[in-house]
C-alpha cells in the first residue's frame, strides 16, 4: 500500500513553514523528513516509526485545554491517531480523531500550521513490536466546551488550564506542546486580554 500522492507535498509544506522550539524538536523533525523520503506510505501503522496526527483541543474564552485519559498509557494526553486509508492531510486526520474523541462538532483549526512535532515512543507489550508515532500536533478550537463527549467510557475527557494539565500528564513531550498551547492562548484569551487571568 502506498500513501495518497499528496502526503508527502502536504506534509513537508507543514515542517517547511514550521520552527522547531530546541534541539530535541529540529532531531525529530529531521527524523520525519528521513521518514518522508525512504517510505512508500509514512502514514503505514506497521512500520517501527510511522505518521500520526494530534490535537490540543481550547476554549479560548476561558483559556483552557481538553484532556483525554489514555488506558494503555496510564496517562492524562490530548486526542489524535492514525491516518485511514486514502488519507493524506494531517490537519484532516487530527480534526477527524479529535472529533471523533470528544464529539465536539463545531472544531475548527487555530491555524494551519503545526503547533509541534515529536517523535514518541509507543507502549507496548511484550508481545508486540516496539513502535514510534512521528506525531504532528495541531491546536484546534471549540466554542461549546460543554458539548464533550468521551468515546468510550474508559477514556473520559477533563477540561484544564495548561497549567494544570501539564500537572496531569506523566509524558515530558506532552508537557512540551503544552507550553506552546500556552503562549498561543496568552495572546487569544479574552481574560488576560483584560487583565483578569
Amino acid at each position: 500500500m502506498s500513501a495518497p500522492p499528496d502526503t508527502v507535498t502536504v506534509v513537508l509544506r507543514l515542517l517547511d513553514r514550521h520552527r522547531p522550539a530546541d534541539g530535541t524538536e529540529r532531531a525529530d523533525v529531521a527524523r520525519v523528513r528521513a521518514l518522508l523520503d525512504e517510505a512508500a506510505d509514512p502514514w503505514d501503522r506497521t512500520r517501527p516509526l510511522h505518521l500520526t496526527a494530534s490535537a490540543f483541543v481550547v476554549h479560548p474564552e476561558t483559556g483552557r485545554v481538553l484532556l483525554r485519559w489514555h488506558p494503555r498509557q496510564n496517562t492524562w494526553l490530548h486526542v489524535g491517531g492514525h491516518g485511514d486509508a486514502g488519507e493524506a492531510d494531517p490537519v484532516a486526520v487530527a480534526l477527524r480523531e479529535a472529533r471523533e474523541e470528544t464529539a465536539l462538532i463545531d472544531l475548527r483549526p487555530y491555524t494551519s500550521d503545526l503547533l509541534h512535532v515529536a517523535v514518541v515512543p509507543v507502549a507496548t507489550s511484550p508481545a508486540e513490536v516496539a513502535v514510534e508515532h512521528a506525531d504532528l500536533r495541531f491546536v484546534f478550537v471549540t466554542d461549546r466546551p460543554d458539548d464533550v463527549r468521551p468515546e468510550r467510557p474508559d477514556a473520559p475527557l477533563r477540561w484544564a488550564s495548561p497549567r494544570e494539565a501539564r500537572e496531569l500528564t506523566d509524558e515530558d513531550n506532552v508537557r512540551r506542546s503544552l507550553r506552546h498551547v500556552e503562549a498561543a492562548l496568552r495572546v487569544t484569551t479574552p481574560r488576560e486580554r483584560h487583565g483578569i487571568g
